[in-house]
């Protein structure tokens, strides 16, 4: 069986009267023909390694660029002071966020969920909630069964690369696992989960990746915290009765569609949006340093790697990134 649609499993659940998380979860044993423990066993490990990789951060390493470190600690100790606008709690979710984007560009340990470059999305409301709450571990882990039927749903119907989709496609899809998780954790039903993570979708649909020098870290790791407040977000609004009225895998399907339609510009490529600013191209030229520049020509949004003195005719000749993205 293949997770295809968001309805496919709730009508599943329905029909034989099983939870959403069962569902994937015997998904899950059916495709890789293992048995509930051993599912379970590596959920279980998965969710582990995002716990350690919360507890290690310090907030002392910094990426090798030097542009990102130590953010997550200064939110750490703002929201500590009782100042933080959204109160003690989301200070928490956007600490978490920042800590662990950081510690992804700084070659730390991180659970890709779904890329590594949307690392901070999940951990950033399910660690806080887990810990505020006393919430078992058997519930977490069922959590993270249905943030993971969901991924697949937007993996299999649309995609959760950047460079096929945009950061839409990467955060806006960690967005939408953390908040059918959230739905989940606090009681609410199959449909609430739906029209939750249509509605996070919803929020970052059209979402540019535009990684400056062609590094997962400005603006991605600040990204990682749109993502989680936007999960809280969708998450209370469906909890408290609010529909999206477009159903889920309609959603899902525009995201796909606006991902394709996006330029080339804007997927992962350093070519558009921030990477593009004149700060952008300086970050990238002082990051490249003495390193020899090659040139890019994109004709027909295709790439192809040309040396300098080669014609350019019939596309615009181009700086190549200094490092290939990392999703």
């Amino acid at each position: 069986m293949n997770l295809n649609s968001m309805e496919e499993i709730v009508s599943l659940s329905r029909r034989e009267g099983k939870k959403f998380w069962e569902v994937v979860l015997e998904t899950d044993m059916e495709n890789r023909e293992v048995s509930r423990y051993e599912s379970m066993e590596k959920m279980a490990q998965t969710w582990h390694a995002m716990l350690e990789a919360s507890q290690v951060y310090t907030g002392e390493r910094r990426s090798t660029s030097g542009l990102v470190g130590g953010q997550g600690k200064l939110m750490y100790d703002y929201a500590a002071t009782g100042e933080c606008i959204g109160g003690e709690f989301l200070g928490q979710v956007i600490g978490e966020a920042l800590a662990m984007g950081e510690s992804n560009a700084c070659m730390r340990r991180i659970v890709a969920a779904p890329t590594a470059g949307a690392c901070g999305v999940m951990p950033a409301v399910l660690i806080p909630l887990y810990w505020r709450e006393n919430i078992p571990e058997e519930k977490m882990l069922e959590a993270m069964y249905v943030a993971s039927g969901i991924g697949a749903v937007i993996a299999y119907r649309a995609c959760i690369s950047g460079a096929a989709g945009g950061c839409q496609a990467e955060i806006g899809s960690a967005s939408a696992m953390a908040a059918g998780a959230l739905v989940f954790l606090k009681g609410g039903n199959k449909d609430q989960m739906c029209h939750a993570v249509a509605m996070a979708l919803k929020n970052l649909l059209g979402l540019a990746c535009d990684p400056v020098a062609g590094l997962v870290e400005v603006p991605c790791v600040k990204r990682n915290v749109i993502g989680a407040v936007n999960a809280i977000a969708a998450a209370d609004m469906a909890l408290a009765g609010i529909e999206s009225r477009i159903p889920v895998d309609e959603v899902i399907d525009a995201m796909g569609e606006v991902g394709r339609r996006l330029p080339v510009e804007l997927r992962e490529t350093a070519l558009g949006g921030l990477a593009a600013t004149p700060t952008g191209k300086a970050v990238k030229k002082r990051l490249m340093g003495g390193k020899k520049k090659r040139t890019l020509t994109i004709k027909d949004t295709r790439w192809k790697l040309e040396k300098p003195e080669a014609s350019t005719e019939g596309g615009s000749a181009v700086e190549e990134p200094a490092e290939a993205p990392v999703t």
